[in-house]
């Protein structure tokens, strides 16, 4: 993706880059934050759990008091709504990050359901099921603080339309809009369009944002040359615009540039461990069998992250790589009940 970043601001906590992209308007802030924690979350499937929704709060915390001291986000607490979308949403733990960051205690919640599922073999053709949860109660004036895991965008699109329309319903006002996310382009795109749109309906509409943790992620699709990718799923490193921070750290482990997914699943990472890891073992038992092929380490990074160099990976052995990945899938499978095929490390 072209783009570039522009640094708002660096400490050990928090990087702070504000993006600027040709095809896309203005109105729409984009930012681009790379910390400890969410660096860890894209580079390390392991990182689950109760551990993973709590470093990406802190990450949230962080980040929301980086942007208020460059005034950025100028949300006060009898204003703000923080808008939850089951499940994904949920792992940001946007409530308790304003609370960690200024020290708030009425900010309000609300909450719809929406569970994407795909129509057919097309990976831009998916629709939402499981919505009939909602549970929204808007105040007069409201700063809309969400998240979620973006890649095709369908269930944020679903969410847009929901806050949308219920405020209309309430007659309320829409004062501004603030999304982070681990995702894609589609992010801001469907900002654009509620953008315009609460332009012309809300008075004290004052304009959205948008923050990416670690980078604008390209989403794989049928035409992505890629052995091993789930179409309008993965999220991966090559043709993406990424912080700085986030392109060094690669080099700390050679397996973080060859995952399959930035992400994963984002709901089964904290609510549903097993599901989880066993759509992470299944990537690295399908790449150990292109290593036994004689598909090298250097042959798979040029084809996942060939922006990065390769030449600190020299000694590296695919094979080994994908049977350490597997032997900590298989460790936490059993330690959740799953016996692990015999044989298959031998």
């Amino acid at each position: 993706m072209d783009g570039r970043l522009t640094l708002i601001s660096k400490s050990a906590n928090t990087s702070l880059y504000k993006v600027s992209t040709a095809s896309s308007t203005d109105r729409i802030k984009k930012f681009i934050v790379s910390t400890p924690e969410t660096r860890s979350i894209c580079n390390d499937p392991f990182l689950i759990g109760i551990r993973y929704t709590q470093d990406l709060c802190n990450a949230c915390a962080n980040t929301l008091k980086e942007l208020a001291a460059h005034n950025l986000f100028t949300g006060t607490e009898n204003t703000t709504t923080v808008f939850h979308i089951l499940r994904g949403g949920l792992n940001f733990g946007l409530r308790e990050s304003l609370a960690n960051a200024f020290g708030w205690n009425n900010h309000s919640s609300a909450f719809v359901s929406a569970q994407r599922a795909r129509k057919s073999d097309n990976p831009e053709d998916w629709f939402i099921t499981e919505s009939s949860y909602k549970k929204v109660h808007f105040r007069p004036a409201n700063t809309i603080v969400f998240g979620d895991v973006v890649a095709t965008g369908t269930s944020l699109e679903y969410a847009l339309k929901q806050i949308r329309e219920i405020a209309t319903e309430q007659k309320v006002e829409i004062s501004s809009i603030l999304f982070f996310t681990i995702g894609g382009p589609r992010s801001h795109e469907l900002l654009e369009e509620i953008d315009a749109e609460c332009r012309k309906r809300f008075k004290s509409y004052t304009g959205a944002s948008v923050v990416y943790f670690e980078g604008i992620f390209a989403v794989a699709e049928k035409a992505t040359k890629m052995e091993i990718k789930i179409d309008g799923t993965d999220l991966i490193r090559t043709n993406s615009l990424l912080a700085p921070e986030f392109i060094e750290s690669q080099y700390e482990d050679p397996s973080f540039p060859i995952e399959r997914c930035t992400i994963y699943d984002a709901g089964s990472r904290s609510f549903d461990i097993q599901e989880f890891i066993e759509d992470v073992e299944d990537y690295w038992s399908q790449t150990l069998k292109l290593a036994e092929k004689g598909v090298t380490y250097k042959s798979l990074l040029k084809e996942r992250f060939p922006e990065i160099s390769s030449e600190k990976f020299d000694c590296v052995e695919l094979e080994s790589i994908c049977k350490e990945q597997i032997s900590k899938c298989h460790a936490i499978l059993e330690q959740n009940g799953r016996v692990a095929p015999l044989g298959i490390l031998r």
